[in-house]
């Protein structure tokens, strides 16, 4: 391969909902200039305030579908109507530059990636309990009974599929789970 060139690392993130994924992303990328979030491509509408190309990559379904063949995505799924994809080519620039990637993404994605990128490094972040999932999703406010059903009940069978990764945390004490990720 000639020279060989520091690459940085590609880290697939998981959780159910909840479980404190985005605050201990978010947290850990802070003042970082080495570790950024994967922007992923979206056919959804942008939600007041959202930027394109800040918290996605808004793209038309006939867009995405062309990415789609191409086979420019590590992973994309359908989620409620709307398609995501992360795009192979803007993790790889990064991690060309030696800059390592998070990629936020469920069970299935996860699988996807590491299909197509065997080196990737898998974490999955687990509640302490199911009781406090419940008392998290309530906590939030923000959603109907009927709502923190349905998110209960996915984020059992996301929860299924924890030893499908290489590592994981456990959000009891936030300053803990956060330097568990750092390490």
């Amino acid at each position: 391969m000639g020279v060989s060139m520091s690459q940085g690392s590609l880290f697939i993130i998981s959780a159910p909902s909840g479980a404190g994924k985005t605050s201990l992303v978010t947290k850990l990328v802070e003042n970082r200039a080495d570790l950024e979030v994967s922007v992923s491509h979206t056919t959804r509408a942008a939600r007041p305030g959202e930027q394109d190309g800040v918290n996605y990559h808004f793209i038309s379904k006939t867009e995405f579908k062309k990415m789609i063949v191409n086979t420019e995505f590590v992973e994309h799924a359908e989620v409620f109507g709307n398609l995501y994809g992360s795009s192979r080519e803007k993790i790889q620039e990064n991690l060309n530059k030696n800059i390592d990637v998070i990629l936020e993404i469920d069970w299935q994605g996860a699988r996807q990636v590491k299909a197509n990128m065997p080196n990737a490094i898998s974490i999955f972040i687990l509640p302490p309990s199911k009781k406090s999932l419940l008392e998290r999703l309530k906590g939030r406010g923000q959603d109907d009974d009927e709502t923190i059903k349905n998110r209960m009940s996915d984020a059992e069978n996301q929860m299924k599929h924890y030893d499908e990764f290489d590592y994981l945390v456990i959000n009891d004490i936030f300053e803990d789970a956060l330097s568990n990720l750092k390490t």
